[in-house]
């Protein structure tokens, strides 16, 4: 049986992102950690279109559905989307509630470029560099303005974005968007 034949049955025929059932293609998922047919996916013209650059917002919905697979490949191109998706509320909101085994998470970041070598890091206390995604622990109480509450020493902040001041990360504290000094943080 050949890999097409392979990624055809595990998918049932169909994108394995989308759902679609036309035009599906074999796509070789970068800084794969094995060849084969564990380093590929099956996808729809639309997805593929896109895979690099999403324009389409509201096709990549999808992902609410598809991060859930079983497969490693799809959950990693789910995981990839969904972040370069970030800045939209859901694609956030998705992306704190995939987890991924620790192997699975090094393949997915691995594909993840980043975007400006020549930008100010965003340190954290210990002067750690922080990126995307990282989570990060309060090494003090800082009382949120505008929220009514306290954001107490020792919280984690899953998944935290970079902002454009490199002293200031934004995360969830009590389901609350906040934007946070890095100066107050230290990397989990």
């Amino acid at each position: 049986m050949t890999i097409d034949q392979q990624l055809l049955e595990r998918s049932g025929g169909k994108c394995e992102l989308c759902g679609a059932e036309d035009n599906l293609t074999a796509y070789d998922i970068p800084a794969s950690p094995v060849p084969g047919l564990d380093s590929q996916a099956l996808l729809c013209g639309s997805c593929l279109g896109e895979i690099e650059t999403p324009v389409d917002q509201h096709h990549w919905r999808c992902l609410n559905d598809s991060m859930w697979s079983q497969v490693p490949a799809v959950q990693v191109l789910a995981w990839r989307q969904l972040k370069r998706l970030s800045g939209e509320v859901w694609a956030q909101d998705a992306l704190e509630m995939l987890y991924l085994d620790p192997e699975t998470e090094r393949w997915a970041r691995a594909g993840i470029v980043e975007e400006d070598a020549d930008a100010e890091p965003t340190l954290d206390s210990n002067g750690t560099r922080l990126q995307a995604g990282d989570t990060v622990t309060l090494i003090k109480d800082l009382d949120v303005k505008g929220a009514g509450f306290t954001a107490k020493r020792g919280t984690q902040v899953r998944d935290i974005r970079l902002t454009d001041n490199p002293k200031h990360i934004e995360g969830k504290v009590n389901g609350v968007q906040i934007v946070l000094v890095a100066a107050y943080l230290k990397k989990a």
